[in-house]
């Protein structure tokens, strides 16, 4: 279960405000539930069963199966939205029983690829190009590059066999891929790639890493049936987009994703990503960035206490500790000072940082929580959607189209120019 907290928020917008924007704003969620048409050709993730259905499902984890079989390491290739969920969901779980994860395309600098190459060396190797149009320059010199290794090192006939393409029907990648017998996935043909979470562009790598892709897409299709029927003022993604608004509204131009749990570091990549280029445009936007305390309380968490006021803070919070989350700290054979610690969990005491950072914040800036029971599959998967879901809303409240992206392309302009490639 996942639950929106604005009540450290309060201060600086009165829940009667703020019930009373969610009744004005009402239509925009109904718009949002259903689906506009205006956006027909991005709005695939939003039926969960669209593109994670039985049968996809059924047909990922036995591709993922095949995959195991062939190979311990299983390289991604993918910029952006075609690796983040990935990232984020394996640093999040650490799935056991998999393959391990190795990721490509999202880097030009020859040494972090020289690396990527001497660090397959020893193992048995498997991988998956994901581009929707095959054009993106990251994920195809990157491809380029790992193809030519598979052939010098395996041959190209058993190369072909380890050759996985995420990419869109009748492109010129599923063209190469049948040209040279790869393995052909479709990316989904409604879904933009910061929103394609619960597709086989994830699906895939995350069975083979060994994440229960079924518990994963069992939360996400929950949240979408709250997401979609409850009304303004008891839908929390809803609640949250209007929060943001009404805070960008009074002058926050900042939102700080804070957490004391290391496994949402690549979360909160994924998070910047969704909201960065589904916002950030005409001019507007809320501007996201990440904290991961404790480490960053001894430095981002001094500009958050007494620094400027342009932000506010969202603070991701696990409820409950899963296997493994809990470490007792026992007594000591030496006088430390720290005695007060003595059998106390270092869950508990990470709760107290995290309780106490957030009392002291709320002091000074708006503050956000939302919260899940546990990590685990299912609740990552209520994550993802719930955030798409929120993103999309806020988009809409915010005035911006939430699915395209033109400020991306400006840089790739310049970059073919410099590099000879032909542009019109």
């Amino acid at each position: 279960m996942l639950r929106f907290d604005a009540t450290y928020a309060e201060r600086f917008i009165p829940a009667d405000e703020l019930e009373a924007y969610l009744d004005e704003r009402a239509e925009v969620l109904m718009r949002c539930q259903a689906g506009e048409e205006r956006y027909a050709d991005s709005l695939g993730w939003l039926s969960v069963d669209a593109w994670a259905g039985e049968e996809t499902v059924e047909r990922t984890c036995a591709l993922a199966e095949r995959i195991r079989a062939q190979a311990d390491t299983f390289v991604l290739i993918g910029v952006g939205g075609s690796n983040n969920t990935t990232r984020a969901t394996v640093a999040a779980l650490a799935p056991e029983g998999g393959a391990r994860i190795v990721y490509a395309g999202n880097t030009l600098s020859a040494w972090e690829l020289r690396r990527m190459l001497e660090d397959l060396d020893g193992h048995d190797v498997v991988i998956d190009c994901v581009a929707k149009n095959f054009e993106t320059l990251e994920p195809g010199s990157s491809f380029r590059l790992l193809r030519q290794y598979l052939v010098e090192r395996y041959g190209r006939e058993e190369a072909a066999r380890r050759i996985v393409c995420t990419g869109t029907i009748g492109s010129p990648l599923e063209d190469l891929c049948r040209a040279e017998g790869y393995t052909f996935v479709p990316f989904a043909t409604d879904v933009g790639g910061r929103f394609t979470a619960l597709t086989e562009v994830h699906l895939l790598p995350l069975a083979v890493a060994g994440v229960d892709i079924r518990a994963l897409v069992a939360g996400a299709r929950e949240t979408e049936h709250s997401c979609r029927t409850a009304g303004p003022t008891q839908n929390d993604a809803f609640r949250y987009a209007a929060v943001r608004k009404l805070l960008w509204d009074r002058g926050y131009q900042v939102e700080l994703l804070g957490f004391f749990e290391p496994r949402f570091r690549w979360f909160s990549k994924w998070f910047e990503q969704l909201f960065a280029e589904s916002e950030g445009k005409d001019g507007r936007g809320i501007f996201p960035v990440a904290a991961e305390y404790c480490e960053e309380l001894h430095s981002l968490g001094q500009y958050v206490q007494d620094g400027t006021r342009q932000l506010f803070e969202t603070f991701l919070d696990v409820r409950e500790p899963g296997p493994g989350d809990s470490l007792v700290l026992g007594g000591t054979d030496v006088e430390d000072g720290f005695g007060y610690l003595d059998g106390k969990d270092f869950w508990d005491i990470n709760k107290a940082s995290f309780e106490a950072t957030r009392a002291a914040h709320a002091e000074v800036l708006p503050c956000l929580t939302v919260e899940i029971d546990q990590l685990d599959d299912h609740h990552l998967g209520t994550l993802l959607y719930w955030f798409a879901f929120a993103c999309m809303a806020s988009g809409e409240l915010l005035g911006v189209n939430p699915f395209d992206q033109p400020g991306v392309e400006a840089y790739k302009m310049l970059m073919f120019r410099a590099l000879g490639k032909g542009v019109g």
